[in-house]
């Protein structure tokens, strides 16, 4: 269902799960107290977007309408990827960001896989019923610094999007969760740096993820990445004893 446009481009009706409280986790006889002294960043809030009402379509069409730069000065030679573009898994996106009003730049953005989980590969946290119905999704990206300003320790812009169409936030953790440590860029993001992470997406219902996006505003269409979502990997077999 769509309830906003943007030209022809049906812009998302969303529904955005937030993670932003750190859950406390509670002492359990069966984990170590090492492990259980980290708190995971769940999708425990949420709002809804809403979408622009009736038929009418402004004049300009998505397709042709790069993503907003704001303030952020776009280099000479750079090329902001245009919003609604749709691309593949292994794909970059140019995108302007500002992740507070003091700083911003323009990133070189890559999905470069994402991989299906079991709420077993959280077992060393202690989650609340609405985690367990979880379906963890572990995202592959790459960024790039290719503007002029420094964004580090800002969060990677990118939402996760399942099949009732809601964006979810990335997971956090307080601890190292060394299968997906889903963490912001580095403290220092200057211009040309460069790094790889990977993301967390708790996709809630026991839901699916369809893709991920990036989307600065809500007028604005926004770039999505889909393709193959590996599944989990199969249990190791316990040796006969």
């Amino acid at each position: 269902m769509c309830l906003g446009r943007i030209g022809a481009q049906c812009m998302h009706n969303v529904l955005v799960i937030l993670g932003r409280s750190s859950l406390p986790v509670q002492p359990s006889p069966r984990r170590p107290r090492a492990v259980l002294a980290a708190a995971l960043t769940l999708a425990i809030a949420s709002v809804v977007l809403a979408g622009c009402g009736g038929d009418d379509e402004p004049e300009a069409d998505a397709s042709s309408t790069p993503t907003p730069t704001s303030n952020v000065t776009v280099p000479e030679g750079v090329t902001l990827t245009e919003a609604g573009t749709e691309l593949d898994f292994g794909e970059s996106a140019n995108v302007a960001y500002e992740p507070n009003p003091e700083r911003n730049s323009v990133l070189e953005l890559t999905v470069r896989g994402v991989q299906q989980g079991t709420v077993a590969d959280l077992s060393n946290y202690v989650l609340d019923d609405k985690t367990k119905a979880s379906t963890p999704y572990y995202v592959q990206v790459g960024v790039k610094n290719i503007g002029t300003g420094d964004v580090g320790n800002s969060p990677i812009p990118l939402w996760a999007v399942d099949s009732t169409n809601t964006l979810i936030q990335a997971s956090s953790f307080t601890n190292s969760f060394t299968k997906c440590p889903s963490k912001p860029l580095p403290a220092s993001f200057p211009p040309n740096a460069t790094t790889t992470s990977c993301l967390v997406y708790l996709v809630p219902d026991r839901g699916t993820l369809t893709g991920v996006s990036y989307r600065p505003l809500q007028a604005v269409a926004p770039i999505v990445w889909t393709g193959t979502v590996e599944p989990p990997p199969a249990p190791k077999k316990k040796k006969a004893s």
